[in-house]
């Protein structure tokens, strides 16, 4: 009797890791835990965690602990993001182009007011104007899982919106990142992974060797885990981002299941992976990418150009930037907000896009090669991030619960 309960149990925790308002408790604990653990007295053993490498140099692919984890642990939920984005793109909001159009406009708007935003606080300074990309970012995986904890009664379609808005966002930050902060492309590796990329879409097409494949009494994952691997590995040799390796993977997954299948690859595949990405990815995430060492304090950071910068670029530039982008494209073209949504539940959402971390900080470490400034610059993306979180927080919290009154108010009527 005993074993059976627990067995119940353990079933019932994936269900609990696929909620993304526990995936975000995870990942706020594990940033938390970051953040301590790096300015505690034993804050040597992180970094020294972080730097630990391994892995096989012959493929270049001898990373420290940080990089296999912002690399190459991420790409699984940005695999999971592009999933996602692909059935609302086939099946949900996304259908509907004059939807579409929007989130992507605003990413846009909220990629270059920041970066304006810097390069006008910092004009005075030459030597700091390279960081002007450190602004642009938005970090997905923060945003969504603060959204989760904060919104849990807000319409989808906003969660939607972010989601479409933050790849569009990480789309835009890797060229700049291989345009601006790279010294060279690999061209051969980029090839490469677009010839195997047309192989991953080809096998999700479901007819031909994909059909015989399905059918073939060795398992999928014994193809498709090598493949997507040598897929990951070919983006990371080219100089771009790797994460964007899962982001293609997913957009190319097949949402539509055909003869003989309970349900597409694509719903197969979110059900297996969410878990996980939820549970162990995201956590693991923030505990190596959120140890930001506030070494001369707080004035120091509000003194540079460099960090005011970016806090004014991540927190008012990105409200400037989606709200007031969003609300003119809705003017001046047919793009048209979801019904179920109001322009206060954008504004609270453009909040959260401030939150920069992951890609703000790796440009960060691109754009400055003075240890002052680099400092200040680090603090200034984790001063933005923090607060942006509890702006978006107040704001969201409030609007969630009017819709969870209103949808309450609307039960009772029912009944």
């Amino acid at each position: 009797m005993t074993m059976q309960k627990t067995r119940g149990g353990l079933a019932g925790i994936p269900d609990l890791l696929r909620s993304d308002a526990v995936g975000g408790l995870l990942l706020i604990t594990g940033a938390i835990a970051a953040l301590v653990w790096a300015n505690s007295p034993v804050g040597h053993s992180y970094e020294a965690l972080r730097a630990f490498s391994f892995g096989p140099g012959s493929l270049h692919l001898n990373l420290s602990v940080e990089a296999w984890v912002a690399d190459g642990l991420l790409a699984v939920f940005f695999f999971v993001v592009g999933n996602e984005l692909k059935q609302e793109f086939v099946h949900g909001e996304l259908r509907n182009p004059r939807r579409a159009m929007l989130p992507i406009v605003a990413a846009i708007c909220g990629m270059a007011v920041p970066a304006l935003i810097y390069a006008a606080v910092n004009l005075s300074r030459p030597e700091t104007l390279h960081g002007w990309g450190i602004p642009m970012a938005t970090d997905i995986a923060f945003a969504v899982a603060i959204l989760a904890v904060v919104g849990r009664h807000l319409p989808p379609a906003l969660r939607t919106f972010l989601l479409t808005l933050a790849i569009v966002d990480d789309l835009g930050a890797i060229v700049v990142i291989a345009v601006f902060y790279t010294s060279g492309l690999s061209f051969p590796a980029l090839l490469g992974a677009a010839a195997l990329l047309a192989v991953f879409g080809y096998l999700q097409r479901g007819r031909g060797l994909a059909a015989r494949l399905n059918a073939s009494p060795v398992p999928n994952w014994s193809v498709y885990l090598p493949l997507a691997f040598a897929i990951w590995a070919l983006v990371h040799a080219s100089g771009v981002h790797a994460t964007i390796a899962g982001v293609a993977m997913g957009l190319l997954m097949r949402t539509v299941p055909v003869a003989g299948e309970s349900a597409s690859p694509s719903h197969r595949v979110e059900h297996l992976l969410s878990p996980w990405s939820s549970g162990l990815v995201l956590p693991v995430f923030a505990l190596l990418a959120a140890g930001v060492v506030f070494e001369d304090g707080l004035a120091a950071v509000f003194s540079d150009t460099a960090a005011l910068g970016i806090i004014a670029g991540l927190v008012v530039g990105k409200v400037v930037g989606i709200t007031g982008g969003s609300w003119l494209t809705t003017r001046i073209t047919t793009a048209e907000l979801s019904p179920t949504l109001r322009w206060i539940d954008i504004t609270g959402m453009s909040m959260l896009a401030g939150v920069g971390f992951t890609v703000s900080l790796l440009i960060t470490e691109l754009s400055f090669s003075d240890p002052d400034v680099l400092a200040h610059a680090k603090a200034g993306v984790l001063v933005a991030s923090l607060t942006a979180t509890l702006l978006a927080s107040a704001v969201l919290s409030v609007r969630s619960a009017r819709y969870r009154r209103a949808g309450a108010s609307a039960a009772d009527t029912a009944d």
